[in-house]
Parts: structure tokens; C-alpha cells; sequence
């Protein structure tokens, strides 16, 4: 998966929980009203469940309701871009220029990408992980 989908899905639920989700809102739906104007209405409505949802889930410290609205948009964007892949570009702006900068500074250090290039030759073997990696071996 492009790492711009799930990066772009966590500042959109990220950014709906905070004062200015009506910004981040306005920003996603003026997305989907260039590529896709018959569902901007609709995901118009479905940001503001989104809304909704997230204050809830922060409220109660629900983490994993809050992971599956990351899902959620992650299937949206995905379909978004998979119809149209030169809207890369647009979503990367949309992300950078107008969903970033209304995430708490705390929250943004979360949405950096990462890529990792692993050459191996001869015998070698490589363990890559993002995150925690434990191996066991007989």
C-alpha cells in the first residue's frame, strides 16, 4: 500500500477530533468534490459520523475504535486513489498543506513515512521491521 493512504487516513481521523475538525473536513470533501463530485455529499456526512465517532473514542480512550475509523478511511482513500492515481499528488497537498498543520504538534510526529530498501546477496538474510521485532531461533 502506498504509505501516503495510511498517513493521509490518521491526520483525517486525527484531525476530526480536534477544534478545527470543520477545516479538515472542508479540505477532504473539496478532494472528493474534484475527483469524485457525486460522493461529496455523502462523505461529507460520513466525516461528520467521523467526527462524531473519534470524540467518543478519545472520550472513553477507546484506541481500538479509533484504529478501525483509521481503516475506514484508509479503504476510502485507497478506492479513491485506485480510480485515479494521479490524485496522489492532490491527496499529498491536502495532507501536507491542510490537514498537518491542524493536527496538535504532539499527533504529527505519528504521520511521518517511512521507507525502508533492503539489499541482500550471497547467504545473507534481513530482518526488517517498522517497529518491534523479536526473533527466536532453535
Amino acid at each position: 500500500m502506498d504509505p501516503l493512504v495510511p498517513a493521509a487516513a490518521t491526520a483525517v481521523v486525527t484531525a476530526m477530533a480536534t477544534e478545527s475538525w470543520e477545516q479538515a473536513r472542508n479540505a477532504v470533501v473539496a478532494l472528493w468534490r474534484r475527483a469524485r463530485p457525486e460522493r461529496a455529499e455523502a462523505i461529507d456526512a460520513e466525516l461528520e459520523e467521523t467526527h462524531a465517532e473519534v470524540v467518543a473514542a478519545r472520550r472513553t480512550g477507546d484506541r481500538q475504535a479509533e484504529q478501525g475509523l483509521v481503516g475506514d478511511w484508509q479503504r476510502k482513500l485507497r478506492r479513491l486513489l485506485d480510480a485515479d492515481p494521479a490524485l496522489g499528488e492532490e491527496l499529498r497537498r491536502v495532507l501536507d498543506q491542510e490537514l498537518v498543520p491542524l493536527l496538535p504538534a504532539e499527533e504529527r510526529s505519528g504521520l511521518r513515512e517511512v521507507t525502508i530498501t533492503v539489499t541482500v546477496s550471497g547467504q545473507g538474510r534481513a530482518n526488517v521491521a517498522a517497529r518491534d521485532q523479536y526473533i527466536t531461533e532453535g
